[in-house]
């Protein structure tokens, strides 16, 4: 499948949240949506939508005057599983390493284990267990399927 090859920078992956919680937006939308503290520039985020376009991470799907509307290829769960085997790759495939840290920074708790035991258990039986953070994990988002774009009164 080739979102296991594409690769995101955090800006894209920043970018991709916005359009996976607008589900179809233009560029004026996704940049409204990005942080208002560190907002960058309307054509910045144009270029990375368009880089982001010719990746394979999303396409066009409508032009409305001069705007084009956009909408994921990749879904949440897959840009996030890429980026968690390129991490683990770092480690030379072995999770343990990342394991133990995340133990020792009190980021995984013995709830958190007990419901990884669970799965695991799942997966030995031939059983699917539920998409880790139980979001998004068929399809991109289609919550924003209707088009926004707005138009200031004159």
């Amino acid at each position: 499948m080739r979102a296991n090859r594409i690769r995101l920078s955090q800006f894209e992956l920043e970018i991709m949240n916005a359009l996976w919680e607008l589900g179809r937006a233009s560029v004026r939308e996704i940049q409204e949506l990005l942080p208002e503290t560190r907002r960058p520039a309307y054509t910045t985020v144009q270029t990375m939508v368009y880089r982001l376009e010719q990746k394979g991470a999303l396409q066009r799907v409508r032009k409305i005057g001069n705007a084009h509307v956009f909408e994921p290829l990749i879904t949440r769960d897959e840009a996030h599983r890429r980026l968690i085997n390129d991490l683990l790759n770092l480690f030379g495939g072995s999770a343990q390493p990342l394991m133990a840290h995340l133990v020792e920074a009190g980021k995984l708790t013995l709830d958190d284990l007990r419901e990884l035991e669970t799965t695991l258990q799942k997966l030995q039986k031939g059983e699917q267990p539920h998409a880790a953070g139980g979001r998004d994990s068929a399809s991109p988002s289609r919550k924003g399927a209707k088009y926004r774009l707005r138009r200031k009164n004159p």
